[in-house]
């Protein structure tokens, strides 16, 4: 599903906004849900608590401008992707300052709009699988092929990338165990680690070597079952 926010100071082109992505999801039997916004400051305090997929933005509003809502939510959030609603063509520019997808010239046209969606879910479809990750520092999108493997302490959880680079969430492991079944190439070797078996260099009963040559062990008990996972998913590929 998609979640989508409209965020304009004008209740007409709010309401004509939302009727029109609703038209849209129902031509294209695309779940969507919208959250509708009168102000920048109401937007942001939402998106801190529920990410967003795609962000409609007024430019012009009183108090807090749709530019500087959306310097923002970019900061906090990378991979959002910013629509905005405007009256005149001159704020295209400015958009481009804060990685803007598109923008739609008021009064929003049908057709534009479904442009503008069509080419959003287009692109979330050609992505390689990932996961949208909440850190301290904001939103951060990561793509399931660099994971080595994910290693919960306590109530944080590391994501080990072939980077080398290390991302941190406040979350506890059993809420990716869900997200990362084994048809997507992860298994669960131990109580505190889910390995991404494409990027495993070599194994034993006891220990699991990734590329980067880093090391994670097998439960005991776990060897046989990792194996046979091993095999299936390197068949596949």
């Amino acid at each position: 599903m998609l979640r989508i926010a409209i965020c304009d100071d004008e209740k007409r082109c709010l309401t004509d906004t939302k009727c029109m992505l609703e038209s849209w999801s129902a031509a294209t039997s695309s779940q969507i849900q919208i959250d509708c916004f009168d102000n920048g400051d109401s937007l942001i305090t939402e998106s801190v608590a529920s990410r967003y997929d795609i962000i409609f933005l007024d430019i012009v509003m009183p108090l807090l401008n749709g530019l500087e809502a959306a310097k923002e939510l970019r900061d906090r959030d990378k991979t959002v992707k910013i629509v905005f609603l405007t009256s005149s063509p001159e704020f295209a520019l400015q958009s481009y300052s804060v990685k803007a997808t598109d923008y739609c010239l008021k009064p929003v046209a049908y057709e534009k709009l479904k442009e503008v969606m069509d080419d959003c879910t287009v692109i979330n479809r050609q992505e390689p699988e990932n996961l949208i990750l909440k850190t301290v520092g904001g939103y951060q999108k990561i793509y399931l092929h660099d994971i080595e493997y994910i290693e919960a302490q306590n109530k944080r959880v590391f994501f080990f990338l072939k980077s080398g680079k290390v991302v941190e969430v406040i979350q506890q492991l059993y809420t990716f165990e869900t997200k990362l079944s084994d048809s997507t190439g992860f298994f669960k070797c131990h109580r505190s680690y889910l390995v991404y078996i494409p990027n495993v260099a070599h194994f034993d009963n006891a220990n699991i070597t990734m590329k980067s040559g880093r090391t994670i062990p097998i439960a005991r008990g776990y060897g046989k079952a990792f194996q046979d996972a091993y095999f299936t998913v390197m068949f596949q590929e």
